[in-house]
Order: structure tokens, then C-alpha cells, then sequence
């Protein structure tokens, strides 16, 4: 069972020091809108798999491919603006760390900055990651068992602003893709307990700062 450190929107100083050796994590995940450097740290640090989706306050990511150890945006050599180490799975599914991993980053659209979809973008980008995810089972019976988003849904841990609004088209995701968890940011707690919630059978989490995970791959997860 792996164990997954999630982290998303506020740094914890704890983390950016020697003291991050000490947890026993086997994967880290983050959420969005944390500084690069501080990111680079956690992947140097712990030399383990890393994984992001970019939140509203991150640079735009799209767009790159690396091939034979190369980046490549619209097929010309680039620099890569993300962290170093870090796989991103913004509108993608990646297998990592034993855990199938499908990821919307992201925030609804209300400046029309860099990483903001409106409805209708989010939901075609779900659509797509859905139809892969099917075309993935079909081929090897995996389901994902990790959604990682930016965002949460509509509803779901939300707030009545309107950048912090979540997506409705979340709720179609985890209906087609049933993933175990659903990990988000983006909703800074200001001191409120924020506690686990449920959308159908998914554990929806909001992930700001740090949380540690235990996650069965294709099964139930506990909280570590």
C-alpha cells in the first residue's frame, strides 16, 4: 500500500527542511500554486516519484512533450517552466509509484489568467481523460485510483466566490472514472477543520498544506 504525501497552496516550513526525510512516504503529490524551488526541494530531498497538477497561480505548463530527454513545445526545443523532477498529469493519466493517476488542474475561469478553463473547457478536458481511462481498463482492468485536481467539485468543499467556485463537471468525472480519492487544493482553510467529504463513493480531500495517505491500489484507502 502506498504512502502518498500530498501537498498543495501553502508551504510548510517543516517540509522545506531536513525534517520532510522524516516521513515514510513512498509518492508525492501535488495539488497546485506552490512555489517551484520548494517543489524541487521535496523531489531532490526525498528522491521519490513526484507528480503535480498547476493551480490558477502557476505558469502555464501546457503544451510541452519530452522526447529522448528533450523538451519540445509545438515541436521546437523549449525550457520546461515546471519544477525539475516533477511529472505533470494535467489532462493526462500516468501510472506512478504502484497508482494509477489522472489529473485536472486548474481553477474556473474569473481574470483569464495562465491554468483557468471555463465550464465548458474543464468538461471537455474531462471527457478526454475519461475515454482514456476507459480505453485503459479495457486493455488492463486497472481502474484510477487517484483523481488530482486543482479544484474540487462544485458543491463539494467549494466556496460561493467566484474563483473559488468549484466544477461541476467534476461530479461527471468521478461517475465515469470511480476513483478511490479525489485530492484537491485551492481552498485555504484559514483555521477552519476541514473534514474528509464523499462525492458517490470517492473520498474527496482538500490537500493545502500537507496531508499523508495510504492508498490500495484499485481498493479502499485510509487515512494515515
Amino acid at each position: 500500500m502506498p504512502k502518498v504525501l500530498t501537498v498543495s497552496d501553502e508551504v510548510v516550513e517543516s517540509l522545506w527542511t531536513d525534517q520532510v526525510r522524516r516521513h515514510p512516504v513512498d509518492l508525492v503529490l501535488a495539488a497546485g500554486d506552490l512555489p517551484f524551488d520548494y517543489l524541487e526541494y521535496l523531489a531532490n530531498a526525498l528522491e521519490l516519484p513526484c507528480v503535480l497538477v498547476p493551480g490558477n497561480h502557476d505558469a502555464d505548463l501546457g503544451g510541452f512533450a519530452k522526447r529522448r530527454g528533450l523538451w519540445l513545445r509545438d515541436g521546437f526545443p523549449a525550457r520546461w517552466p515546471g519544477p525539475q523532477g516533477w511529472v505533470d498529469t494535467d489532462g493526462r493519466i500516468v501510472d506512478v509509484g504502484g497508482l494509477r493517476i489522472a489529473g485536472l488542474g486548474g481553477s474556473i475561469r474569473y481574470s483569464g489568467g495562465p491554468n483557468q478553463w471555463t465550464e465548458r473547457q474543464q468538461s471537455r478536458r474531462v471527457k478526454t481523460l475519461a475515454r482514456d481511462a476507459h480505453r485503459r481498463y479495457r486493455r488492463d482492468g486497472r481502474t484510477v485510483d487517484v483523481l488530482l485536481t486543482h479544484s474540487p467539485p462544485l458543491g463539494v468543499g467549494d466556496r460561493e466566490d467566484p474563483p473559488h467556485r468549484g466544477f461541476a463537471c467534476l461530479h461527471d468525472a468521478v461517475r465515469r472514472m470511480r476513483p478511490a480519492w479525489l485530492l484537491h487544493g485551492h481552498i485555504h482553510p484559514h483555521g477552519e477543520q476541514i473534514s474528509e467529504q464523499r462525492l458517490e463513493d470517492t473520498r474527496v480531500v482538500n490537500t493545502v498544506g500537507y496531508r499523508i495517505l495510504d492508498i490500495t491500489p484499485g481498493g479502499d484507502s485510509d487515512k494515515g
